[in-house]
């Protein structure tokens, strides 16, 4: 408060000696020469007289704040000394005012006061020099012109910003502390001379790459210069860089801030020696043949992979006086690649055990506790005149993905016999069991899907071993190695946690935390998507997405307490996108301190998906009622039923008089003869079997095609039917002759399907995509088979039991 006190004090004496004119002379205008210029004026001849010397303006520079409110703001006045003798006029000339930038200052004309006409902007234009005229009505000049000077003071109206958008560093792992990094730079509008521009820089922020893996500031920055400097050593394996989050402030850190980001590597160091893996091997290799491969041996760095500290060179040191064998280098893998470049007599020594030695292209560097060397011993069994099979490529490489359907083919014709022997191949080494191999063809399967989650899977690959052999006696193999890329394939579908939970209809949000896991990893896992399913809308309840793992789940309106089941889809973010369909049940209650239910009975009796117990009472008495009255109506017709079986029949009545009363019509699914909309027979008709019907009565069904008649077998066809009865007598006491007339006609019609002999129902339309049936075939004979059973099913059965068992 004090400082904001005194800064006030201190503005506010500048802005009035800023606006208060001065007519002061400077110091050197003390002089007498200058203050009484007449005392030395000569006269025309050159001797001493007294001559009237024209005074000029002397108006000291004029200081204006930039951004300053008061407009018009007037700065000074000018004034001369022939105002006695008449008018003056008094004009201002200069950038400003009538150059650019204009409409800055003017003058009145006739006071000589010169105003500001808008607010100024130092950062633009940090000064004016202006020249101030004093003229007649006519336009004489009355006085010689005057220089006037503005000067424009700062105002912390600028932020500072850092010159690069991201600036990138590096340091070495294990950096001593202090050591420097990198300086970053920021810039700022403001006047460089004041507080303004007064910088300060800081460190707001630290993350590590991998993240979480610094508990503590591993940097620092110096406030003034912006120099980025250790605080700890770094180790590379466990983090590769930082991303910080700087910030810089002017006014030494109490003004404006602006932020900017670096990022710093971690560089690595030769802090670690190459270990071989394992360290014995067996190695094959034929003689009297020059082998370029015979083998590779691996070794483990722990530096980065790839670059100059990771690089080793092997060494032959022991078992081979000869000469026989060279050991190189693959750039790529870092392996040791044993080659025979002499060569081998099989009846001079079958076997040559080697040591080999393998050390780092650059020395070790700091305190590490690493060997710079490692050794392996390589057993090589020479075989006699037999050359080895060779593989194509040695590691075989393929790319797989993790979700492969067992039985896919992933490599084949992987290796070759120069003696065009037959070749042998089998699996060495497969610690999952994840392969098989065409102990012929050399062609390698799946067996199962892959788990790219395995303690065998390193980087994303799986190594495998596969041995070749030829089939001579004297057959030999190799063996060579199958690297698999692993991919990573979305094979999972999210699920939904939790699937049951309680929601506090007394406590604000009332919602619950929806999340769901997922086997899967990233990118085929989060971010998850929850959603209701739009074919079961749910209008009282609403999803919200809170990050890339959990929604919250909440409700729309004011809902009773009860239990409610709702769907929810979640979907993860893989390609192609999985997703997973499950209810959860939620539980609306008043909540006690510890978040429980305060009463089981009152959820009972509460529970609803939209209706409430009352509306639930009354439907439930609805549905008694219509069960009441389902009843009643069976009890009404098992009671007429037994009225007509106690009458003798359907066409005799109680009235021998009319019979129409009690005339009942059962199971009735046509009209005869003259209904035509009920059923198509020609559906049941073989269109290859059947001949035109001449019967006029025969009338197709509306859109559908006119079939054919089948053919009858028992009388001859293309004959004239039968006249049929086409109406049905006046008397009812004829209907039992108009039946019988029918039925007459029809039994005697060579054109219409026989009802009372074998009719057609075999044949099931032209072009069915379905198989036929006639293939099916029990697996077992009827003697085979236990019908005992039957006997257990009553006396209804009885008959049929005895057909199948006769015991």
């Amino acid at each position: 408060m004090e400082l904001r006190l005194l800064a006030g004090q201190l503005l506010f004496f500048l802005t009035l000696y800023q606006v208060w004119p001065s007519f002061q002379t400077e110091q050197h205008a003390l002089n007498p020469a200058v203050l009484y210029p007449w005392r030395q004026a000569r006269g025309p001849l050159g001797s001493a007289g007294l001559l009237r010397v024209k005074r000029d303006w002397i108006i000291p520079p004029i200081r204006v704040l930039e951004n300053s409110k008061m407009i018009p703001e007037k700065l000074v006045q000018i004034k001369s000394d022939k105002v006695s003798k008449g008018e003056v006029i008094y004009k201002l000339e200069g950038p400003g005012v009538n150059q650019e930038p204009k409409d800055l200052f003017e003058i009145d004309e006739k006071t000589g006061w010169i105003k500001s006409k808008m607010p100024l902007d130092r950062e633009k234009f940090s000064s004016f020099t202006l020249k101030a005229f004093a003229l007649s009505p006519s336009g004489e000049r009355l006085e010689s012109p005057t220089t006037i000077e503005i000067y424009v003071l700062d105002q912390n109206d600028n932020r500072p910003n850092f010159t690069k958008p991201l600036f990138v560093g590096s340091v070495p792992e294990f950096a001593a502390p202090g050591t420097s990094v990198m300086r970053v730079k920021a810039e700022d509008k403001d006047d460089p001379m004041t507080d303004n521009a007064a910088l300060t820089y800081s460190i707001v922020k630290q993350e590590s790459v991998p993240p979480n893996k610094a508990d503590k500031n591993m940097f620092g920055i110096r406030e003034t210069t912006g120099e980025i400097y250790t605080l700890e050593g770094i180790d590379r394996e466990e983090i590769k860089a930082f991303k910080l989050t700087l910030q810089v402030a002017d006014m030494s850190g109490m003004g404006l801030t602006n932020t900017g980001h670096a990022t710093i590597n971690i560089t690595d160091i030769n802090n670690h020696g190459p270990k071989f893996s394992p360290d014995s091997y067996k190695f094959f290799t034929v003689e009297n043949a020059l082998t370029e491969a015979i083998g590779r041996v691996n070794v483990t760095d722990g530096d980065e992979h790839g670059g100059r500290n990771w690089k080793v060179q092997y060494q032959i040191t022991e078992g081979d006086p000869n000469s026989h064998f060279s050991i190189t280098t693959d750039p790529v893998t870092n392996q040791g690649i044993l080659s025979v470049i002499k060569p081998l007599d099989y009846e001079a020594k079958q076997e040559h055990e080697l040591v080999l030695t393998v050390l780092n292209l650059v020395p070790l560097e700091g305190m590490s506790l690493d060997s710079p060397f490692s050794t392996a011993t390589v057993t090589i069994v020479v075989w006699n005149e037999n050359e080895a099979p060779r593989f194509y490529a040695d590691p075989i490489v393929v790319d797989v993905p993790e979700s492969i359907v067992p039985g896919t083919i992933i490599v084949q014709n992987i290796a070759h016999d120069p003696d065009n022997a037959r070749l042998r191949f089998e699996i060495s080494y497969d610690p999952e069991k994840w392969l098989a191999i065409n102990r012929d063809t050399g062609e390698v399967t799946a067996k199962q899907a892959f788990n790219i989650r395995s303690p065998h899977v390193q980087n994303n690959k799986y190594r495998a071993m596969i041995k070749v052999s030829d089939t001579d006696i004297d057959g030999i193999s190799t063996a060579g190695t199958l690297e698999i890329s692993l991919i990573e394939t979305n094979d999972h579908s999210p699920q939904l946690v939790p699937l049951s939970a309680t929601m506090c209809s007394n406590r604000e949000p009332a919602g619950v935390v929806l999340s769901a896991v997922d086997e899967d990893m990233p990118p085929h896992s989060v971010p998850f998507t929850f959603d209701m399913p739009i074919t079961m809308p749910i209008t009282n309840w609403t999803i919200t997405q809170i990050n890339g793992s959990h929604a919250f789940l909440q409700h729309l309106v004011d809902i009773e307490s009860g239990d409610f089941f709702l769907p929810i889809i979640v979907s993860d973010s893989g390609s192609p996108q999985l997703g997973s369909f499950s209810y959860i049940n939620i539980t609306v209650c008043p909540c006690d301190a510890d978040g429980e239910c305060k009463a089981i009975s009152a959820a009972i009796f509460a529970s609803r998906v939209g209706i409430s117990f009352i509306a639930l009472i009354v439907i439930m008495s609805c549905i008694a009622l219509f069960f009441l009255l389902l009843l009643l109506a069976v009890a009404v017709g098992a009671c007429k039923r037994h009225h007509m079986k106690k009458g003798g029949g359907l066409l005799v009545g109680v009235s021998d008089d009319d019979i129409r009363d009690n005339v009942f019509n059962y199971d009735e699914q046509g009209g005869g003869e003259e209904d035509e909309n009920v059923f198509n027979i020609d559906l049941l008709r073989n269109p290859s079997d059947v001949v035109p019907s001449p019967s006029p009565y025969a009338s197709p069904v509306t859109g559908m095609p006119r079939g054919r008649q089948p053919l009858r077998k028992d009388a001859p066809h293309n004959l004239p039917s039968p006249t049929y009865p086409r109406r049905p007598p006046a008397d009812p006491t004829d209907i039992e002759d108009f039946i019988n007339d029918g039925l007459e006609a029809a039994d005697h019609d060579p054109n219409v399907p026989p009802y009372d002999t074998a009719l057609i129902y075999d044949y099931e339309g032209d072009g069915s995509l379905a198989g036929s049936l006639s293939t099916l075939a029990s697996a077992s004979s009827d003697g085979d088979q236990d019908y005992d059973y039957l006997n257990d099913w009553g006396p209804r059965f009885k008959k049929l039991a005895n057909m199948y068992d006769p015991r």
